[in-house]
């Protein structure tokens, strides 16, 4: 490598810190504001300059860092969060962004843990969903509101408020004004957020007939819809880069941790490392198990009896998730090909 460096990416300043092979110099400093135009400005002082890389950490505003210097002609390394504070041992000096910069750069002429750089169009479903993702979110906050506020009320439980016969029930029992105010208020979010969530969903159905890699699981696996088929393709992304169907696991944060020490072990959990939208996508899609008609509704029944319906639920999102890999695996480069 000709040029080594790396970036500290915060929201009022980039921090960087490269070094020459040729002269042997070491340049730091800050480039602000942190947005493109100014990303743009500095980084043209590499133009013509081959065999130029440098690295950041794979934290909020990676994305136009990355592609700014991709642009520029310039090797970009997106550093996995975790496993790179990990390099730093027992906590010795103070941590400051220099330092942070310096860390990356030094790692990144040697064992530097990368993660894998979507390309353009994985991440722009991977926002379409999470949007999705979150206005959904928002919506059922709104729904356990409503609920709670029947309930201080005193008001018998009631259907889904999704239903016009919910909508009905509600509006016939007795609340006091501030109750009426608050149940109405929720109810109007829930109607404002639905309509977000339409076109959304449309969209998000439109995309995964149409990307062979979405398609490919709505087809094969059983319990994967829409929305969640898009969601597991994004996030899972290049499945090539995982040696077999266990780092996939891993991936996922679905794997069991457990600590252990002479006599000692506590009880296991979820390591809960990996992308959270994915493992929503898997769970929700294995919850389909518990129907009779599923394929896996045998083994989700016999490990219910065992354990409980989530713990059960849990074990049939790991199963997807390796048949989801293996499903991918076989499309090779067609799975991460743009829609049609």
């Amino acid at each position: 490598m000709t040029i080594v460096g790396a970036f500290d990416v915060h929201r009022c300043q980039l921090t960087f810190d490269f070094f020459e092979t040729a002269t042997g110099e070491v340049k730091r400093g800050r480039i602000a504001p942190a947005d493109r135009e100014h990303l743009r400005r500095w980084l043209a002082r590499f133009a013509g300059q081959d065999d130029v890389h440098f690295a950041l950490e794979g934290c909020t505003g990676w994305r136009y860092v990355v592609e700014e210097l991709a642009a520029a002609g310039i090797v970009p390394h997106l550093a996995e969060p975790a496993d790179t504070a990990a390099l730093r041992g027992r906590k010795r000096h103070a941590k400051t962004d220099k330092t942070d910069s310096r860390h990356l750069r030094v790692h990144l002429a040697g064992d530097l843990p990368e993660c894998w750089i979507p390309p353009a169009h994985v991440l722009e479903a991977r926002g379409v969903v999470r949007l999705y993702k979150d206005l959904l979110d928002e919506r059922g906050a709104w729904h356990q509101r409503i609920a709670a506020t029947l309930f201080h009320q005193g008001v018998p439980v009631i259907g889904s408020m999704s239903t016009p016969g919910g909508r009905a029930a509600v509006a016939e029992v007795a609340l006091s004004p501030a109750g009426r105010q608050a149940v109405e208020t929720g109810l109007r979010q829930v109607d404002r957020l639905t309509g977000e969530l339409e076109p959304l969903r449309r969209q998000l159905d439109m995309l995964s007939r149409r990307q062979p890699g979405c398609r490919a699981l709505r087809a094969t696996q059983f319990g994967v819809g829409p929305v969640t088929s898009v969601a597991i393709w994004a996030e899972l992304g290049d499945v090539r880069r995982f040696g077999n169907s266990d780092n996939v696991i891993r991936h996922t944060g679905l794997d069991i941790t457990v600590y252990s020490s002479d006599g000692k072990r506590s009880a296991g959990h979820l390591s809960r490392q990996g992308p959270q939208l994915l493992r929503w996508a898997l769970y929700e899609s294995a919850k389909c198990a518990a129907r009779p008609a599923a394929p896996d509704y045998r083994y989700y029944a016999a490990a219910r009896e065992r354990r409980t319906g989530g713990l059960a639920t849990l074990s049939v999102a790991r199963k997807l998730a390796r048949r989801c890999f293996h499903t991918l695996r076989e499309l090779g480069e067609e799975a991460l090909q743009p829609a049609a």
